[in-house]
């Protein structure tokens, strides 16, 4: 399949309209970065995580839950009309329902989809300038520091994809005999998760396909140790089974 990335991870030229939510937030029309309240920032956040039109009432609920909904609905009013210029540009009203526009180029949005295709069978090949931009962008934080309830629940969800689409990477890039490429994935997983077993099996599986038996074992009794001092847990069979060989084989040459 062709290693073209997806919009998410290269940069528009034009007047185009950008919106960042991956990292930090950010609007941009073209090279331009307009200033934007908070209000009218946690409108346009809303608006790019839920992909379709939401309705005022949905809307003005979420972003202001502990308002009347007169005031909400007051609050709600005031976010749009400041956002002024070519921010406006961006938001498609109706007379119940509000969207973005459809030219509205939305990070989190093509970052989702890029995920999805490398959790398919026939994952897209990527070359070395794509896949190191697919692990920035698969490593990035879903606005990191905003701690209302409708983020955090995206936020969850992103972290769950991101971290499979990742580890998927491992393994397709193990499986090309691209070892510092597929190290760098797993690796990435397990910043985002540092106790994710899953994403600690990625890396062990590298190690063992490149045929370094050491790193393996050594970054199982890293995860081993980690796991026991934060959780007071073991570590599950299906890790230990990447490794329970290489364990006895040491044990028998030191005998």
């Amino acid at each position: 399949m062709s290693d073209q990335l997806d919009v998410a991870f290269v940069h528009k030229a034009g007047k185009d309209l950008t919106l960042s939510v991956l990292g930090s937030f950010q609007f941009r029309a073209g090279d331009t970065a307009p200033a934007l309240p908070s209000g009218s920032q946690r409108l346009l956040a809303l608006l790019a995580l839920r992909d379709r039109s939401v309705t005022r009432l949905m809307i003005a609920g979420t972003l202001w839950p502990d308002s009347t909904e007169q005031h909400a609905s007051a609050s709600l009013r005031s976010a749009l009309t400041r956002l002024g210029g070519e921010a406006r540009a961006a938001v498609d009203v109706a007379d119940l329902d509000i969207n973005l526009a459809s030219g509205v180029v939305v990070d989190i949005r093509e970052s989702k989809r890029f995920a999805h295709r490398l959790l398919e069978p026939d994952a897209p090949h990527l070359g070395p300038e794509a896949t190191a931009a697919a692990v920035a962008s698969l490593s990035a934080d879903l606005l990191p520091d905003w701690y209302e309830d409708w983020v955090l629940i995206e936020t969850a969800e992103w972290r769950q994809l991101r971290l499979h689409a990742l580890e998927a990477m491992a393994d397709n890039l193990a499986a090309e005999g691209r070892w510092a490429e597929a190290i760098a994935a797993a690796q990435a997983a397990i910043r985002g998760e540092p106790l994710r077993e899953t994403s600690h099996a990625a890396l062990i599986r590298v190690f063992l396909a490149e045929g370094n038996q050491t790193e393996a074992l050594g970054q199982f009794e890293r995860y081993k140790t980690m796991l026991n001092a934060e959780l007071s847990l073991e570590p599950t069979t299906h890790i230990s089974d990447l490794v329970t060989s290489l364990g006895r084989r040491s044990t028998d040459h030191g005998k």
